[in-house]
């Protein structure tokens, strides 16, 4: 089994950036591939951003690339998303998620544990 708590979102201006962080229990950690997803009112969650068990590969939605930057740090079972350049439309609750296969997926359906979502708001 595996938790997941996400901290660091808020309230932050246009232009603005945030830094999700992602904890984890768990000692196999490691080997799983990470990802983020978000939820604004209304929609259909949708994927944000994955990394590999080994952070070697990374993914992410056309509407987040070169802007978010997902990272892990495996020494301490935690997974970020730096979020650049915030813009409206990235205002959702983002959930982190854990899947045991090490290898990226963009599908939720594909992830075996999830987080209870952090919310950021992005003013215009």
């Amino acid at each position: 089994q595996v938790q997941l708590v996400e901290s660091g979102g808020g309230l932050v201006q246009a232009g603005g950036s945030l830094r999700l962080s992602c904890a984890a229990s768990g000692r196999t950690f490691s080997s799983y591939a990470m990802g983020w997803f978000r939820q604004a009112p209304g929609k259909e969650r949708e994927f944000v951003a994955t990394i590999s068990w080994r952070g070697g590969t990374t993914v992410y939605a056309d509407s987040v690339k070169g802007r978010f930057t997902i990272s892990r740090d495996n020494a301490k079972n935690a997974v970020y998303l730096q979020m650049n350049s915030l813009k409206p439309e990235d205002t959702a609750v983002y959930y982190c998620a854990a899947r045991t296969s090490g290898i990226v997926a963009r599908r939720a359906m594909e992830y075996d544990y999830w987080g209870q979502g952090t919310q950021v708001t992005v003013s215009s």
